[in-house]
C-alpha cells in the first residue's frame, strides 16, 4: 500500500471537496454519517441501486421475515435526519464505470460525477445455485429489504419451505419459518452446520437446537436437482445425490455471498476475494477506498487478510474509512464479532476460533446457556457465547487488554467470571 496510508497525514495536501460513495447499505450509511460528524462540509454523493435509505441487514432474516419489523425499524436514519446530512442520493441508480485517471464515476442512467475521494461500499449478492441444477422459478434468495418482505409474505402463505444451505442465513430462515408455523427442511452438503465458521461442538449444538424445534436437517446431502413439482408446477421437488426426493412449496437458497467487485476490477484496482485495502480501507489508489462486505483487509487480531460479512464490520470499518478520507488515519483493528438469533438462542462469536480449537466450556451447552473460550498463549483468543452476553462483554475487555487468564477459573461456573 502507499506510504501515505501508513502515516498520520493526508495522502494529498488538498482537502476533498467532493466525496462519492458507491453503495447504499449499512457501510455506506456510516460513511456519510461519519463524514458529516467529522466536519466534512463539501459535496457528498451516494449512488445506490435500492430506493430505500441505508438500513441494517441482520433483521432481514429474522424480524423483517417474520413480519415484526419493517423499513421504519431497520433503517439507519429517519428521513429528516438523512436530509440534514445534505447527501445527494442518486437512487435508484447503479455506478457502471470508474474512470480513475479523470476521477469520474458514471452511472447507468447516464449521470456522472467527479470525485476527490471515492468509497466503494457495494456489498455483495447471494451466490446462486447453478442453472444446470435449477429448473424452476420457485427459489428465493435473501439480501435486500424488498426480498425479505416478499419472502416473509410467501412464508406466511406456505406450509413447507425447503432451505438449501446450513449456514447462518439458512438456519435463521428455518428458525423464522418454524416460528411462523411453517415446516422447514434444511439441506446441507457438508457433514455439519456452519462448518466454515464454528468448531464441531457448536455445529452439533445448532443441529440439536434445530431438530428440537422441528426442523428436518439433512447433512451430507448434495443437491442434484431442483425442479417444478410434477403434480403442481407452483411447488418444487428437490432431488438429492442419493436419489432422495423432497417436496416443498418453494425453496430458499443461502449458500454464501459473492462480493460486488466487478466495478473495481474494471477500474484496475486489486481484487482478491474482495477489494484489497490496507488497515485504513485505502486501495492502492490513495483517492479510492472500500469498506464493508466487499473489502478484503488485514486483520490485526486474526493476523491474516480477511473479508468479513458482519454488522459490526460494516459499521466500524466505514467509520475508519470516512476519517481516513479526511486525513485522520486510525488503523482498523477491531476484534471480529458476529451474532445470530435462532429460536430462544442468542449466539455471539468474538475473535478467532479454529475448527480444531480445544475449547474451555463454562456452563451447560445442552441447557443452551454456556460460554466457550479458545485460549492460546495464556490469553483468550476467541469466544462463543450461547445466551451469555455478559460473559462475552467481559471477555472482550480481557482480549483488548491482552490479559492472561486462568483456564480452571474460566471453566468453573460456580465462581463469578469477573
Amino acid at each position: 500500500m502507499t506510504d501515505a496510508a501508513n502515516s498520520n497525514v493526508a495522502p494529498h495536501a488538498d482537502a476533498p471537496q467532493t466525496i462519492v460513495v458507491i453503495g447504499g447499505g449499512q457501510a455506506a450509511g456510516w460513511v456519510v454519517k461519519t463524514l458529516r460528524k467529522t466536519g466534512f462540509a463539501g459535496r457528498l454523493v451516494m449512488i445506490a441501486d435500492e430506493i430505500h435509505l441505508p438500513y441494517e441487514r441482520p433483521p432481514l432474516s429474522k424480524a423483517v421475515l417474520s413480519g415484526d419489523a419493517d423499513i421504519d425499524t431497520v433503517r439507519l436514519f429517519a428521513t429528516d435526519d438523512f436530509a440534514s446530512l445534505a447527501v445527494e442520493a442518486w437512487q435508484p441508480d447503479v455506478a457502471v464505470e470508474i474512470d480513475r485517471e479523470r476521477r469520474i464515476v458514471r452511472t447507468q442512467s447516464g449521470r456522472d460525477v467527479q470525485y476527490d475521494r471515492l468509497v466503494i461500499a457495494t456489498g455483495g449478492a447471494p451466490r446462486k445455485l447453478p442453472d444446470s441444477i435449477v429448473k424452476t422459478d420457485h427459489v428465493a434468495y435473501l439480501r435486500t429489504l424488498d426480498e425479505a418482505s416478499a419472502l416473509g409474505e410467501r412464508l406466511r402463505n406456505s406450509q413447507h419451505v425447503l432451505v438449501i444451505g446450513g449456514g447462518w442465513i439458512g438456519l435463521e430462515v428455518a428458525a423464522t419459518a418454524r416460528r411462523l408455523g411453517v415446516a422447514a427442511t434444511v439441506v446441507e452438503g457438508a457433514p455439519r452446520l456452519c462448518a466454515r465458521s464454528v468448531p464441531p461442538a457448536v455445529s452439533d449444538f445448532l443441529l440439536e437446537l434445530h431438530r428440537a424445534n422441528g426442523v428436518d436437517v439433512r447433512l451430507n446431502a448434495a443437491l442434484a436437482s431442483l425442479d417444478a413439482h410434477p403434480a403442481d408446477a407452483g411447488k418444487v421437488r428437490a432431488t438429492l445425490a442419493d436419489g432422495t426426493a423432497i417436496d416443498a412449496d418453494f425453496a430458499v437458497a443461502g449458500i454464501g455471498l459473492t462480493p460486488h467487485t466487478s466495478l473495481a476490477e474494471a477500474a484496475g484496482l486489486p481484487v482478491n476475494d474482495g477489494i484489497v485495502v490496507d488497515e485504513h480501507g485505502m486501495t492502492n489508489d490513495p483517492r479510492v477506498f472500500a469498506c464493508g462486505d466487499v473489502a478484503n483487509h488485514p486483520s490485526a487480531w486474526l493476523k491474516r487478510r480477511v473479508r468479513l460479512e458482519s454488522w459490526a464490520n460494516a459499521q466500524n470499518q466505514a467509520i475508519v474509512v470516512a476519517k481516513a478520507m479526511l486525513g485522520q488515519f486510525e488503523p482498523y483493528a477491531e476484534i471480529p464479532w458476529f451474532w445470530s438469533d435462532q429460536f430462544d438462542v442468542n449466539l455471539q462469536i468474538l475473535g478467532d476460533i479454529p475448527a480444531d480449537a480445544q475449547l474451555v466450556v463454562r456452563g451447560d451447552v445442552s441447557a443452551r446457556r454456556a460460554t466457550l473460550f479458545h485460549v492460546a498463549d495464556g490469553g483468550v483468543r476467541g469466544v462463543i457465547a450461547i445466551n451469555t452476553p455478559r460473559d462475552l462483554k467481559l471477555a472482550r475487555k480481557w482480549m483488548t487488554q491482552g490479559r492472561t487468564v486462568d483456564v480452571a477459573a474460566l471453566a468453573d461456573a460456580d465462581k463469578a467470571l469477573a
